[in-house]
């Protein structure tokens, strides 16, 4: 059914004028149209003059007609569930017939428009639109085709899955052998859109391309030298998520792919060659990686090297050519928005390696660095590029051939390494660190040589070497702390204190981060050279512009959690904290620049304790202050959402987080200001917030203050504990980990009043202890807090022991000896005293538990040792021999030297 709109003239003409003047270069102008347009769209049918204007009105130039259509797009992302009826149709109606409009630009705006409208789950309300599209696919109107497709490209990248979910209609089973068909079209454009509509259904695994996954090889493969690069691109992209996806498929022409994609790293067209390089990423972490790669790693290897080099277009975007710019103020858009990591409360892992190995817990959560970041931090070139992926790559599979690598790098690195063109010596340089992790054996007996090279090339004439020379060395940086100081560590120290005040911003910035890569390999080696390294930071911040200030936050921070107490010294203190302070008082409470600063200050206190005592009021009221105007906006947007933004939330989570710091350095000097302010009424507040990072942190803070003065939290504990308790969900993991902590710390505080709070606790975490894959964190955490339950209210606990035994001493023999695992041994003992029972079918597991520990305090190992005997005396002689002999060699002689047994 057509619907039959016309507009009438007048309005026509005030639109079009409107839609003139928006391209105006005034902004008053600008302001003047956005206002007018914002009264229009209070009119049913004004969207219907936009659709007008951008199809009906060919003699309108091109600009105005799309600008028209983007107006409109606007406005449906916006109110499209209240346009009426009769318009939304006509606009579905005229897109459908102008896709094929003979001008590309109104063409591509037409398939925004409708990608605008299936976004709106409207595929199913408007079931003509898949079968209209499909049909013009055939037209003999090369327009209408390529307008078509261009349409369905985006539907198909905006509703993959709902297309995908569709049983009833099952539109894929009839688009995909369509797309298929067009693999071999005379036009590379609908060739390339072709095989883009059917990439976005591998990662999901649709069914209907599944069926289809041979005829889509063959055509994949009939196109893999095409002219076009668009189609190269897209058929390298297809190889890299098929081998994810249907690597059985692959496997039969693996070689003929290795051979096709070594091609493809160095295709002329950089983003070929970009698409390419993904393949080797991706291909190292299958398991057949060694086996395929075996015979082509002496052509990969020097085709990745060369992909290192700086193209010319990065050294332009770089300005590779200026040397010096230290004085240049930094462009407010180049400075990239930083992410707070909410304080996570973990448990120092042990040092003796113990009887039965349960495999090395690697969490992945805690390393969540995807970009590889190798000192090109600039926006300009934060995108992922050919450089990156190459080093990327090479970073991989030096991790799964380890020094098998070596003898096909070593000659390309002496070529580079020592090459005149300094690009390429820098190429060799980020290669040395790329390989750093993955060849790490067989690179020692280099290293000797290799790093006072690379020390004395961070005084290369180009600022890009010392660059990256930085980062290479901080790749290095375990070996160095390893070595004699005076060999190594003091040159490196002193040359990288030099580039931090270079002058050059970005050389500046890599020898930052470089330095805090070395603080915590360090820690507190670096203690005797700590009034130089302090000299050097603080006369960085007179020098620095705004973005590297931020990165010299971070390098103060990690220094003071790598050397901790030791920077409690008059003289370092009055070095270090007046030019934070400063900038502590200038920074408005609405600047973002206050998040580095609080988490520098954080660590500060922290590692300070009593020598942050001076600044410690001002600091406290000024988080306390940001925690509560953020609630407050909160509140604000909640109640009145048109009148007042959301607030950004990071201000209570670093303000929370700073008050952590302050409450663990200063322990119970804290307790004044806690107690003339409403922080304990805030943190209820937070402890609620819909935000889980807000929570985590609130949590963070309730066990600090709980550790530090009870008294003021001891009041809240009704009101707390149940909010606790929802937050024992192990699907989210930190806030998970905090709140356990939390409860583990109240409880030995509370004492046995936490009685009536057990049953809000107790089966959330027996749940969290024995369920599969939770990350090692939170089971030690989990099995400190029930041993901690235990030690108070052993009545409560011990009935359901043998529920979680046997997980609990599995989760607690990694961990170093301190007060935690000490206060949860002894809840352990307790809750074996009251229900022997419990133990005895896991009996084997409590001994390698006791016999994880070091030296356990007397009073503990009296505990330990009247426990085993009387179970070795109870069952006798010779059953305790039998049991015995299940016990690995180290444990029985761990056992008999400490317990006697």
């Amino acid at each position: 059914m057509k619907m039959e709109w016309t507009p009438q003239q007048d309005g026509l003409r005030e639109i079009l004028t409107l839609l003139k003047e928006s391209q105006s270069p005034d902004t008053a102008t600008q302001l003047a149209v956005q206002q007018k347009l914002e009264l229009l769209n209070k009119y049913p049918d004004f969207n219907s003059y936009l659709m007008f204007v951008l199809t009906k009105m060919v003699g309108e130039d091109e600009p105005t007609r799309s600008l028209s259509g983007l107006i409109l797009k606007n406005n449906m992302k916006a109110h499209y569930g209240q346009l009426m009826p009769n318009v939304t149709s006509f606009i579905k109606q005229e897109c459908l017939q102008a896709i094929g409009d003979p001008s590309p630009l109104i063409r591509a705006t037409v398939g925004i428009l409708i990608t605008t409208i299936t976004s709106k789950g409207e595929l199913t309300s408007w079931p003509e639109l898949l079968p209209a599209l499909c049909t013009m696919l055939n037209s003999e109107d090369y327009n209408v085709c390529e307008g078509a497709f261009g349409a369905l490209h985006k539907i198909c990248e905006d509703s993959a899955e709902a297309l995908d979910a569709d049983t009833t209609t099952r539109p894929l089973d009839v688009l995909i052998p369509k797309f298929l068909h067009f693999f071999k079209h005379s036009s590379p454009k609908i060739r390339s859109y072709a095989i883009g509509c059917v990439n976005q259904f591998i990662i999901q695994r649709s069914q209907a391309l599944m069926q289809n996954i041979d005829p889509f090889l063959t055509n994949l493969f009939h196109v893999a030298t095409d002219d076009d690069p668009e189609v190269r691109k897209n058929v390298c992209k297809a190889l890299v998520m098929l081998l994810e996806v249907r690597m059985d498929r692959l496997v039969p022409n693996m070689n003929e792919i290795i051979e096709y994609m070594l091609v493809r790293t160095q295709d002329p067209d950089e983003g070929v060659a970009l698409e390419a390089c993904e393949f080797w990423l991706s291909l190292a972490e299958q398991p057949i990686c060694r086996d395929v790669l075996n015979g082509h790693f002496n052509r990969l290897v020097p085709i990745l090297v060369r992909g290192m080099k700086y193209s010319e277009i990065d050294i332009i975007l770089l300005k590779g050519d200026v040397e010096e710019d230290e004085s240049v103020p930094d462009k407010e858009e180049d400075i990239r928005p930083r992410f707070h990591k909410s304080k996570t409360h973990t448990i120092k892992a042990a040092n003796n390696s113990n009887m039965t190995d349960n495999g090395g817990n690697t969490e992945g959560a805690e390393d969540d660095d995807d970009d590889y970041d190798d000192g090109d931090d600039d926006s300009s070139l934060t995108e992922w590029n050919l450089r990156k992926c190459s080093a990327a790559a090479l970073d991989v599979l030096a991790n799964v051939f380890n020094d098998d690598l070596l003898p096909i790098l070593i000659p390309i690195l002496k070529e580079t390494l020592f090459h005149q063109d300094w690009d390429i010596k820098e190429s060799g340089i980020l290669a040395l660190g790329a390989i750093a992790e993955g060849c790490m054996t067989g690179m020692l007996s280099h290293l000797p040589e290799l790093i006072p090279f690379l020390i004395n090339s961070l005084n290369d004439n180009k600022a890009l070497v010392r660059a990256i020379t930085c980062w290479t060395l901080s790749r290095y940086s375990h070996w160095v702390v390893t070595q004699p100081h005076d060999a190594y560590l003091k040159p490196l120290m002193t040359e990288l204190l030099r580039r931090i005040l270079d002058s050059n911003k970005r050389v500046q910035e890599a020898a930052c981060s470089a330095f805090a890569t070395l603080e915590e390999e360090a820690c507190t080696e670096l203690v005797p050279y700590l009034g130089f390294i302090l000299e050097t930071l603080v006369f960085a911040f007179t020098k620095y512009q705004h973005k590297n200030l931020l990165i010299l936050y971070d390098a103060i921070g990690t220094l003071a959690d790598s050397v901790g107490h030791h920077l409690n010294k008059p003289d370092y203190i009055n070095m270090l904290m007046p030019p934070l302070i400063h900038k502590w008082n200038i920074l408005k409470d609405e600047n973002k620049d206050l998040f580095p600063l609080l988490e520098c200050l954080s660590s500060v206190a922290t590692a300070l304790q009593s020598g942050f005592l001076p600044y410690c009021e001002p600091v406290y009221r000024r988080c306390v202050s940001l925690i509560q105007q953020t609630l407050m906006q909160h509140m604000a947007n909640t109640q009145n959402p048109e009148a007042y933004d959301p607030p950004d939330k990071d201000f209570v989570i670093v303000a929370l987080d700073l008050l952590s710091g302050l409450a663990e350095g200063l322990n119970g000097h804290i307790e004044k200001l806690v107690q003339h302010s409403n922080i304990m009424e805030l943190l209820h507040h937070c402890m609620q917030d819909p935000q889980a990072e807000v929570r985590q942190s609130s949590f963070a803070l309730l066990g600090d203050l709980t550790k530090a003065c009870f008294q003021h939290v001891r009041p809240c504990i009704p009101d707390f504990f149940p909010i606790l308790g929802q937050n024992l969900n192990p699907e989210n993991i930190s806030v998970c980990n905090n709140a356990t902590w939390a409860i583990g710390e109240i409880s030995i505080k509370l004492g046995e009043d936490t009685r009536p709070y057990i049953p809000l606790v107790l089966d959330q975490l027996i749940h969290i202890i024995n369920r599969p894959n939770t990350t090692k964190t939170l089971l030690e955490n989990t099995a400190i807090t029930i041993g901690r339950l235990g030690f108070v209210c052993p009545h409560e606990v011990a009935p359901v022991l043998q529920q979680f035994v046997r997980q609990w001493c599995i989760s607690l023999r990694n961990i170093r000896d301190n007060e935690e695992k000490d206060s949860a041994f002894r809840g352990m003992c307790h809750m074996i005293t009251v229900n022997p029972a419990g133990v005895v079918a896991d009996f084997i597991f409590f001994c390698d538990a006791v016999a994880s520990w070091s030296t356990p305090k007397d009073d503990l190992k009296e505990i330990f040792v009247k426990i085993l005997h009387t179970f070795k005396n109870q069952v006798g002689e010779e059953n305790w021999r039998r049991f015995t002999d299940q016990f690995p060699p180290q444990l029985t002689e761990r056992l008999t030297t400490l317990y006697g047994l």
